[in-house]
């Protein structure tokens, strides 16, 4: 039993394939838009369970139970060198009106 007000991640369907937009890439088109949302539990529930959460802005949103206390994985990808070779360029080109 996962108790209310742990931090969790809810999963929600939020189209399905049909209420996609017409102009999508085909591959896009085959699957639902789907969201993953942390926030703090409002009751207690079990994973699997439909819930609400209120989430860090106050909204309330409600899904599937996916997980208790999950991290948090994003990052900004691999290093690029080009990026780098651009923002040293701009940097020197710019130096003036700093």
């Amino acid at each position: 039993m996962v108790e209310k007000m742990t931090f969790v991640q809810i999963y929600k369907s939020v189209l399905s394939r049909s209420e996609r937009a017409t102009n999508l890439p085909a591959d896009t088109k085959q699957v639902p838009l789907e969201m993953r949302i942390k926030g703090k539990l409002l009751n207690s529930a079990q994973i699997g369970d439909t819930v609400q959460i209120i989430t860090t802005t106050k909204r309330i949103e409600t899904g599937i139970l996916i997980a208790v206390e999950p991290s948090f994985t994003h990052d900004f990808g691999h290093f690029v060198q080009t990026i780098e070779d651009i923002k040293e360029i701009i940097l020197s080109e710019t130096e003036d009106l700093i």
